[in-house]
């Protein structure tokens, strides 16, 4: 078992003409490849996020060097682009998706940009992807009261159970945010790890239910990825957003309050 810190990758769409919505948090095919050969060079094995989990959880093995490559919400160009370069070099991944925003039955129309079908989601689960949960209509759930809360997460549970056969083990929540009742609830519908993103690397004493994960992102260069792979620099890369992150903590702090007080009058 490694105690050593992992990198958790968190891709969303990876496409060659992505959208204004989505633009900066996707990667060009080329990069991706580029990228998927880097962690072959660099000697990384990739598992998946319920690997990592049982082996940090029980101490059962995990390689050497391990690396989670993620992928949030369930872009189209997952399986147009990145499921071939997965495939080539054997390397396993986990895809986050929100049930809503998946084409067919359960589609609320709420897709920031072309999203897969349940075909796609069934081709990459059985070409080895993980999937895992990431709420029906990606909410900010710290923000939800109890009642939606639990209907988010039993909905995007049940959903992916009817289409896959079992329901998913991992979850990743919307936006990266969560606090100490939005985990237990993730907990308590039966999830037995999730991924935060707080741009770091992932290590065993953060806990089953707030791993941190590193963006990668339109931006990213082949230098940082090479960093963020190694562990290195990643304070200095993510500074604006670690920045970014505590105001909004503020804000949402402040707004639970708020909501709590009308509650208590009403």
């Amino acid at each position: 078992m490694t105690e050593a810190p992992v990198p958790i990758l968190m891709y969303h769409s990876v496409a060659t003409a992505p959208n204004r919505t989505t633009h900066a948090l996707s990667v060009a095919p080329e990069a991706f490849a580029e990228q998927m050969a880097l962690v072959t060079d660099l000697g990384l094995t990739p598992v998946t996020t319920a690997e990592l989990a049982a082996g940090w959880r029980s101490g059962g093995p995990l390689p050497g060097r391990p690396v989670l490559i993620t992928f949030d919400d369930g872009y189209e160009g997952v399986h147009r682009h990145a499921l071939p370069v997965l495939a080539k070099h054997g390397f396993a991944a986990t895809l986050f998706v929100s049930t809503g925003w998946i084409r067919g039955a359960y589609d609320t129309g709420g897709g920031p940009d072309a999203m897969l079908d349940w075909d796609q989601v069934r081709e990459l689960s059985d070409a080895g992807c993980e999937i895992g949960g990431h709420s029906h209509t990606h909410p900010q759930l710290d923000q939800l009261d109890d009642d939606r809360l639990r209907a988010e997460l039993v909905w995007c549970r049940d959903i992916v159970a009817e289409q896959l056969g079992s329901a998913p083990a991992s979850f990743a929540y919307p936006f990266g945010y969560s606090s100490r009742r939005v985990r237990h609830a993730v907990r308590d519908t039966g999830h037995t790890q999730a991924l935060a993103v707080g741009n770091g690397l992932a290590h065993r004493r953060q806990g089953p239910y707030a791993l941190h994960r590193v963006t990668v992102r339109r931006t990213t260069d082949t230098a940082e990825f090479v960093r963020l792979l190694q562990g290195r620099a990643i304070a200095r890369t993510f500074a604006k957003d670690r920045a970014l992150t505590k105001g909004y903590a503020v804000l949402r702090r402040a707004r639970q309050v708020r909501r709590k007080a009308i509650r208590s009058r009403v």
